[in-house]
């Protein structure tokens, strides 16, 4: 008898505190919409940032524990490159929401602040707790990879990056171009030139106009001694894609310029 009531009593405790959850988690909802995507959305932060955030800070007197209003209040700064306001408030969404927050905190120190270091480190707490899952479109590796090609540690880029070109293989049949173009890269900086060259000609392949790649391909034939005629016909291509607006396609390339990519004068 005592068993069936200590059985009884901890499926009650466990359905409370499951409905419990359901009724933090629809209050915060109600929060999110009425603050965020019907007060702050309707403003534009470039030149309305005081109502942008005002909204937000609303939401946030309501449920300070709300992860999505913090992320909210930082994003208008990184992208007007105001990292550090920025990342003070997206700290406060990585401590209460860390699964879904701390690889996008990678993300924002890998390509926006360029604290590389710190970006790596983020990325290694989610490979170990979560695995190598995405975020904005590219695996964990590739940020750890592209960190590293930064710092130049170039074996650790090339070791990270050929771990997502496989893992795209498998899963997709092929690998994101961009992805293909950073592991070229690292081919370029340890003086591989022929696998550089051939990564190239994959990224290429995906992206027929992608004057960055087509540019590093042609630098790879100048350190090979090729004819002049082989390498300045592709720097030539390069330039010509370049000036029509082909280069790194990210959504993220409005705000900030990525890695090795070309500016031309």
């Amino acid at each position: 008898m005592k068993l069936f009531t200590f059985m009884f009593f901890f499926i009650y405790l466990s359905c409370a505190s499951q409905e419990s959850e359901m009724e933090k988690k629809q209050k915060q909802d109600s929060i999110i919409n009425e603050y965020a995507h019907n007060c702050a959305k309707k403003y534009n932060y470039n030149f309305q940032m005081d109502k942008w955030q005002s909204c937000l800070d609303k939401g946030l007197e309501k449920d300070n524990t709300i992860a999505y209003l913090w992320q909210q209040k930082a994003m208008p700064y990184f992208k007007l490159k105001k990292y550090e306001v920025g990342m003070q408030y997206l700290d406060k969404a990585v401590k209460y929401d860390e699964k879904r927050w701390l690889p996008y905190r990678g993300f924002i120190k890998c390509i926006f602040s360029k604290t590389y270091k710190e970006a790596v480190k983020d990325f290694q707490e989610c490979l170990e707790k979560w695995g190598d899952n995405y975020e904005i479109d590219h695996t964990y590796s590739f940020y750890i990879g592209l960190s590293y090609l930064q710092l130049n540690e170039f074996e650790k880029a090339e070791k990270y990056l050929e771990t997502t070109i496989a893992k795209q293989e498998e899963k997709f049949g092929e690998a994101h171009f961009l992805d293909l173009f950073y592991y070229a890269i690292t081919k370029y900086e340890l003086h591989k030139y022929e696998e550089a060259i051939t990564a190239f000609d994959k990224s290429i392949g995906q992206y027929p106009q992608f004057s960055d790649a087509i540019y590093y391909k042609a630098l790879c034939f100048h350190k090979q001694n090729k004819p002049v005629g082989i390498y300045g016909e592709l720097i030539g291509q390069a330039q010509e894609f370049a000036k029509q607006g082909y280069t790194i396609n990210e959504d993220n390339s409005v705000y900030e310029p990525y890695p090795y990519q070309i500016k031309w004068k």
